[in-house]
């Protein structure tokens, strides 16, 4: 999203928008990378914001047996607690959520536990894998990698 941002800003993205909205925008690049990346045989894992279940539903409808799909959120996480997760155990060195205040980490939090039900309803109506990661995120992290790669499901 960054990129689009710095590197095309004319077509309107912006870390301001809500991700449904920069999903829409996106949309017509990662469709055209996808359809790309299918064409090549190459397996790739799209994370983050860009992907909406709608414009992905469609997508792997038109390409069955070759698209795997999921989303993840967390509609019923203890904010507080999470907001420790996220000081504990930042993504990567320079995870930038890490380097916030308390309350803007709790303000970002609360958004995304907000947004989580709504790409749940969107999963519900669209008829997407949907994974809650509120509670025991790691075997949650399990059970989601099983669903993408059922070859890898740990024994």
């Amino acid at each position: 999203m960054m990129g689009f941002m710095n590197g095309v800003p004319s077509m309107g993205i912006h870390d301001r928008l809500w991700p449904h909205e920069i999903a829409e925008k996106m949309w017509p690049f990662l469709e055209a990378m996808c359809e790309n990346m299918l064409n090549n045989k190459i397996d790739y894992l799209f994370e983050g914001e860009a992907v909406w279940p709608q414009y992905i539903k469609g997508f792997a409808d038109r390409h069955p047996g070759q698209v795997r799909i999921c989303f993840l959120g967390f509609v019923d996480v203890d904010i507080p607690s999470k907001v420790s997760d996220v000081k504990r155990y930042p993504n990567h060195d320079g995870d930038w959520l890490v380097s916030q205040t308390e309350e803007e980490i709790r303000n970002h939090l609360e958004n995304m536990k907000k947004y989580s039900v709504r790409i749940k309803e969107e999963c519900l109506k669209f008829g997407v894998q949907y994974f809650d990661t509120s509670d025991d995120f790691e075997n949650k992290m399990e059970t989601v990698l099983s669903f993408l790669d059922p070859n890898t499901a740990s024994t």
